[in-house]
């Protein structure tokens, strides 16, 4: 996992946002490697030089709503 590049990310959330704007970010070793338009897109083109899980794809938002995600289901039972 890169965990460190995520911590990374997350503490520097704000300045990302004001450099990259609301782009997908590839980050290794606390880089930003390149800004994308789509998930996949970082992943696509990144991958072409380094290889899959050396590195991370992100979200760049003004908050933490960029890394969150809320998942809610209902259950009716009878």
């Amino acid at each position: 996992m890169r965990t460190a590049d995520y911590s990374w990310y997350k503490q520097n959330l704000a300045s990302l946002h004001e450099e990259y704007g609301d782009k997908y970010i590839a980050i290794k070793d606390e880089k930003v490697l390149g800004s994308f338009d789509s998930y996949a897109e970082g992943v696509r083109i990144t991958s072409q030089t380094l290889p899959l899980g050396s590195f991370i794809v992100q979200k760049c938002g003004a908050d933490e709503s960029a890394y969150t995600c809320m998942i809610s289901s209902m259950n009716f039972m009878g």
